[in-house]
């Protein structure tokens, strides 16, 4: 008798290792076919009547245990920047830190609502991987590409169609979007037969790769400014490629599927904790969602490296220098003298002399950062300004064409994008920036000059 038959006969998933344990042992009597069958419907029906029963015992006692949710006392974190987070955020974190693995947290200062866990929110659990933790656009990330271009030429307004053509043709925005024409790249080669999502997922990820997708995904041309020696070039301003993806369709059907299976899988008592069911990774399933979201962070690493060669080279542009990062992934760190899985949900990684990229909005700057190492962040910074609205609101208050009019006035010009992006949903980076003096240091500046986002309506993706 399989899974989905006891599924029929009314046994819960958690309850299954205890049925199969029973069916065998009752078998070794003789009792088969629909006389099993009676049994079991008994037991689920009462349990409390074979609690004494030489085969039935065990699955007994488990349908007994109590339906009322457990709540561990949530283990305690730390938050920069409070002022600028509301307490909708503050009650996610409080939930996920209720978690049985959970160890440590943090909470970032652009940190605001998400799925489970806040984006943001910074999640050490011991032995288990939580899928929504890690975010449906698993290993978004960060790339930015220092470029042989002279600022001049980006500044003269005559120049625009050719880094127009650069970006318009060197990758594709929207939700589902492909290339008839794949990219190659060696992160095909590897094993995609991981995990079923992904083996079924391989053909949509090859179309893809190169793709930008659509919500807060961004393509963008601006200029560095390195105050002194850095990145291995000496001070002054450089034209520079800038990119905001992850892992696109394949992405978010391995979240999809796995939280899915975490939560089918969570013990009764906890169950209330929905989208943050987590995996064992001593599991099968769980360790098939390790393999499968390191995967997808090669992917979508190969996705930027894409992204950047085919607009650099419509561009006519040589690479100097590169800097990038996942901001949606979970590592195995040391951390509290133990080895935890740590999940950054929007989180930059900042451990000690780590350089990341922590981005604006399309009017505001992206800053190059180096990270500080600090313990009580677990070696975390934030990913960006942070919504401070929904996107429905944001498009309620805002018309992107009239943004866009002003932008042009101040020396932005924006290709594409929806009025759900436009900077008023933002915080202010500076302000964001000065939260977290204590977990990053600024070695450059990024101010965009010519952006291009998904302007077609497509649902954001992350």
């Amino acid at each position: 008798m399989n899974r989905k038959q006891l599924e029929k006969l009314g046994v819960p998933d958690d309850a299954v290792p205890e049925a199969i344990k029973a069916i065998q042992s009752a078998a070794n009597q003789g009792i088969r076919g629909k006389e099993m069958q009676a049994f079991l419907q008994g037991v689920v029906a009462n349990p409390a009547g074979y609690i004494a029963d030489d085969h039935f015992a065990d699955l007994a006692r488990q349908l007994m245990q109590p339906d009322i949710p457990v709540r561990h006392a949530p283990v305690p974190y730390r938050t920069w920047g409070g002022e600028y987070i509301d307490e909708s955020s503050h009650h996610q974190m409080r939930e996920a830190c209720s978690l049985p693995h959970a160890v440590g947290a943090a909470l970032m200062p652009d940190a605001h609502v998400g799925y489970g866990l806040p984006i943001g929110g910074v999640l050490a659990l011991e032995g288990a991987v939580c899928p929504y933790a890690v975010g449906v656009d698993i290993a978004c990330r960060m790339k930015l590409t220092v470029l042989d271009v002279p600022v001049e030429r980006l500044e003269d307004e005559r120049n625009l169609p050719d880094f127009r053509n650069a970006i318009e043709n060197g990758t594709l925005f929207g939700t589902g979007k492909s290339f008839k024409k794949r990219h190659q790249h060696d992160v095909m080669d590897q094993d995609w037969s991981v995990s079923r999502v992904t083996r079924e997922n391989k053909d949509k990820a090859w179309s893809q790769m190169g793709t930008s997708g659509s919500g807060n995904h961004f393509v963008e041309f601006g200029t560095l400014t390195i105050a002194e020696p850095e990145l291995g070039l000496p001070a002054g301003n450089y034209v520079s490629l800038l990119s905001h993806s992850g892992s696109r369709g394949a992405g978010h059907a391995v979240c999809s599927t796995y939280s899915a299976i975490a939560q089918k899988n969570l013990p009764r008592q906890y169950r209330d904790f929905g989208r943050l069911a987590w995996l064992d990774l001593e599991t099968q399933a769980g360790q098939e969602y390790w393999a499968a979201m390191n995967l997808m962070g090669d992917y979508a690493s190969a996705n930027h490296a894409i992204i950047h060669q085919s607009v650099s080279k419509l561009l006519g542009a040589e690479t100097l220098a590169t800097v990038e990062n996942h901001h949606n992934f979970a590592w195995k760190e040391t951390h509290l003298g133990k080895e935890v899985i740590v999940h950054r949900k929007g989180a930059t990684p900042a451990g000690e002399g780590v350089l990341g990229v922590i981005p604006g909005s399309m009017a505001t700057p992206a800053y190059v950062v180096r990270g500080k190492g600090n313990a009580e962040s677990f070696h975390s910074a934030s990913h960006g300004a942070g919504r401070q609205m929904s996107r429905t609101k944001a498009n309620s208050m805002f018309r992107f064409n009239a943004v866009r009019g002003d932008l042009k006035k101040k020396g932005i010009t924006v290709l594409s994008a929806g009025s759900d992006e436009v900077p008023g949903v933002y915080k202010n980076i500076d302000d964001i920036m000065a939260a977290q003096q204590d977990l990053v240091d600024i070695v450059a500046r990024f101010d965009p000059r010519i952006v291009k986002m998904c302007g077609d309506g497509s649902k954001a993706e992350d």
